[in-house]
């Protein structure tokens, strides 16, 4: 596959991911529980598919690009470690709702952060 084609996974997985985490973060904020959410599978669904997208998509973009010769970036790996914590921060709006306007903010700040990085590259 193309570099270019990774990279439209990769957008596509950070799209659906920002999409669960943000669906459940105001869901949460307008004092919904895990009970009564009507899309939780979607967004259950979404924020799956869209980790795996991003990890998946972001090593053969790497690959493809010929980045991993002697190893991962440190950026990459600076990365990846932002995207776990992305993704750890779906369970949190459910488990403590007080916590769901920080998780939008954070989710948000980390998202630039990973871009900066992808972007820059600067070590």
């Amino acid at each position: 596959m193309s570099a270019d084609l990774y990279w439209y996974m990769h957008i596509f997985g950070v799209g659906l991911l920002v999409l669960a985490i943000g669906g459940v973060s105001l869901h949460a904020m307008s004092g919904g529980t895990k009970q009564n959410s009507g899309g939780r599978a979607v967004a259950a669904a979404s924020h799956g598919l869209g980790s795996v997208l991003i990890l998946v998509a972001g090593f053969g973009m790497l690959a493809r690009l010929d980045l991993m010769v002697n190893g991962m970036p440190a950026w990459a790996g600076v990365k990846v470690a932002i995207w776990l914590v992305i993704g750890g921060l779906f369970m949190v709006p459910y488990r403590k709702p007080e916590l769901s306007k920080f998780v939008w903010f954070a989710t948000a700040a980390l998202m630039l952060a990973a871009g900066f990085l992808a972007h820059a590259k600067p070590f």
